[in-house]
């Protein structure tokens, strides 16, 4: 309960700080690119309820719903690199966290297409959470590329997991310091 109300309160904060930017930033993909400034997409989610999740356009438009690492770099924006680069891609998923799909912290939510991954994650208790903007394993430099590795990542952070985990996977989203062998062990 203290999660999903700390989950909600920051998620509020961060959205009417951030409101003019996602703006701006949906503006400015709507004028490089035809299509919406934000876009949504069926995600799975807790319990494998398959929900709608808002990210911001970083892709052209009318290309087929993909996981990000089966991207062609063709296929990104200019906007849409410096949005990925930075995560501000991820901005309209606040909205998710206020509306209960997702929190900021959890397994990254996949595409219903991504049967190996929900299979992984069911075999391993995954989906009993919240999916989350930001998660253990997206610290740790691991993507959706290896759907074994992520899903065994993704179960040690429901097994281990703690409110001064999330602030610590908060933290390390927000200003680094993952990456080059630097790993972040429970």
């Amino acid at each position: 309960m203290l999660k999903r109300i700390f989950d909600a309160c920051c998620a509020a904060l961060v959205l009417v700080l951030a409101g003019p930017v996602i703006l701006v930033l949906s503006f400015a993909i709507r004028r490089e690119s035809e299509g919406p400034g934000i876009f949504v997409q069926e995600r799975v989610g807790r319990n494998g309820r398959h929900f709608r999740c808002y990210k911001l356009r970083s892709m052209y438009g009318g290309l087929p719903s993909v996981p990000t690492h089966q991207a062609l770099a063709s296929q990104i924006t200019p906007i849409g690199r410096a949005l990925r680069r930075w995560k501000l891609d991820e901005l309209p998923q606040l909205w998710n966290v206020l509306r209960g799909d997702m929190s900021l912290v959890g397994p990254r939510p996949c595409l219903p297409t991504q049967t190996e991954l929900i299979d992984e994650r069911v075999s391993r208790g995954v989906l009993s959470v919240r999916p989350g903007i930001t998660g253990l394993a997206q610290i740790n430099d691991i993507d959706m590329s290896d759907p074994v590795k992520l899903a065994e990542k993704d179960a040690e952070y429901v097994r281990d997991r703690s409110f001064l985990l999330d602030l610590r996977i908060l933290f390390r989203t927000v200003f680094g310091g993952a990456g080059s062998g630097d790993r972040v062990r429970i």
